[in-house]
């Protein structure tokens, strides 16, 4: 299925936002994500369902000053 994430365009084989996380091997719990605009946190990931078209950010803290 084709994805836009974080503004980029890919196409994946996860079909869940958590699964998705695994194979763009995005790890740990302090990401935050959204789909389509709207925060997902991560309890709900597991059962929030993509699908083709679907616009995804994934943040991640950085470090600097």
């Amino acid at each position: 299925m084709k994805l836009t994430v974080n503004g980029e365009e890919q196409e994946v084989t996860s079909q869940t936002l958590s699964e998705l996380l695994g194979e763009l091997e995005y790890e740990g719990d302090w990401l935050a994500t959204a789909l389509n605009g709207e925060l997902v946190s991560a309890s709900v990931r597991p059962a929030c369902n993509l699908k083709d078209g679907d616009r995804v950010e994934i943040l991640t803290p950085r470090q600097g000053g």
